[in-house]
């Protein structure tokens, strides 16, 4: 059993997931490679495919504004004393302590 031409139609429409589709389809995220999986789970990275975005040069005398504002200051963490940097676990409990009390 098909459906009607006019459900078809309406249906071609809209977008594709997975449950509308057999086994098998993956959507994606429509973003590309950059590079390509090694066999032990790795990922290569292959530089020529990374994207690169150029800042004009002239930039202040260009019309159009930023999403943010020009004004804002730059923050820079402080991670003096942890040895991992920002991934350290000693700065994350001691941030969870300075934000959420102890328990």
């Amino acid at each position: 059993m098909q459906p009607t031409q006019a459900l078809f139609k309406a249906f071609r429409k809209t977008r594709l997931t997975t449950k509308d589709v057999n086994k098998g389809f993956y959507k994606g995220t429509r973003t590309g490679r950059m590079g390509q999986h090694t066999k032990y789970g790795g990922y290569i990275v292959d530089w020529s495919r990374v994207r690169t975005f150029v800042v004009p040069p002239n930039l202040d005398k260009f019309k159009l504004t930023p999403y943010v504002t020009r004004q804002i200051q730059q923050t820079k963490g402080q991670y003096d004393g942890y040895r991992m940097g920002p991934k350290s676990p000693e700065l994350y409990l001691d941030r969870w302590k300075r934000e959420n009390g102890m328990d």
